[in-house]
């Protein structure tokens, strides 16, 4: 499936693809319970799918069940019959597909491409580090220039959305924890990242940290570490890389970041950025005010914001 969060009628929905259109999980499961018969007195608070995408991933296997079966109902239905829970997507405003994550944890240095290019020495055990709350920023949202820098710079990252509460998980069982995946800019200022040890500061302007288009559930991505993943500045190709090139793999990560920190739901994990980014080339590419920025990951879609001033 393909899980979408947005805004309409001034309400924060959740939805998925399908035929073009956008589907009101949560309304397209209150149709087919009342086509089943079952009278609203008689339901169970739980038998409705949440209409937020944390409830949503919190809910686990019943849940992602449930949506396949609601999906399944509406594919069924004449498209005439659809109106009350099927929408036309330019009549929604997409959000990020976790819009409250309770966690973003970035992993640094995870390719050996940007690795070389950055002139450091590949890394022994992760590099990681957060993005704020404050840097969520939605598929088609504006990411404001900031005032303070002219240094700003793009990282097309495949993120890890995390599915099940887990400590201490296995490696070869990292990949049950996984809901689906999602495509991430890590945007950074780079002299604030710089200026001290902790790359915090240049990691947590506001909407660095654009998500989406979708998340894809890991059902339809077997395999995340074979995935075409680039990223084009305007109609410059900047990033091309396939995530079989990542140094540490996505088991390793979840296993090795359930070591430090209990994952939730909806936590996630934005497993690094391959070669190419603007700091590392001669002259420097950083991005400007009326710049486009496009991240495409094999199966999951293209994520694009343009840089407006701040």
């Amino acid at each position: 499936m393909r899980i979408l969060s947005f805004v309409f009628n001034q309400s924060e929905r959740l939805g998925a693809e399908l035929d073009g259109r956008i589907v009101d999980l949560n309304l397209a499961c209150q149709a087919m319970l009342n086509q089943r018969g079952e009278p609203a007195a008689d339901r169970l608070a739980d038998a409705l799918l949440p209409a937020d995408a944390v409830g949503f991933l919190r809910g686990g296997k019943r849940v992602l069940q449930q949506a396949r079966d609601v999906i399944a109902f509406v594919a069924e239905r004449p498209v005439e019959e659809r109106s009350e829970y099927s929408l036309e997507a330019q009549q929604v405003q997409r959000l990020a597909p976790v819009p409250n994550p309770g966690k973003i944890v970035c992993v640094g240095r995870n390719y050996h491409d940007h690795v070389s290019e950055m002139k450091r020495e590949v890394p022994t055990i992760p590099v990681i580090f957060a993005k704020l709350p404050n840097t969520i920023c939605a598929p088609g949202e504006d990411v404001p220039f900031p005032r303070v820098s002219d240094q700003f710079d793009y990282e097309a990252e495949l993120a890890v959305v995390i599915g099940r509460q887990g400590r201490y998980i296995e490696e070869d069982e990292a990949l049950d924890y996984v809901a689906g995946y999602t495509a991430l800019n890590d945007i950074t200022v780079r002299d604030w990242q710089h200026r001290t040890p902790q790359w915090l500061q240049g990691k947590s302007f506001d909407k660095t940290c654009p998500m989406g288009p979708v998340l894809v559930t890991k059902d339809e991505i077997p395999d995340p570490q074979q995935l075409d993943i680039r990223l084009w500045l305007n109609d410059e190709l900047r990033q091309n890389d396939n995530t079989s090139r990542l140094i540490f793999s996505i088991p390793y990560l979840i296993s090795f970041v359930s070591q430090i920190m209990t994952l939730e739901p909806g936590d996630i994990i934005a497993t690094g950025t391959p070669g190419g980014v603007g700091v590392a080339m001669e002259p420097k590419g950083f991005m400007k005010v009326g710049d486009r920025v496009k991240v495409e990951i094999e199966k999951i879609g293209e994520l694009i914001n343009g840089i407006v001033e701040g």
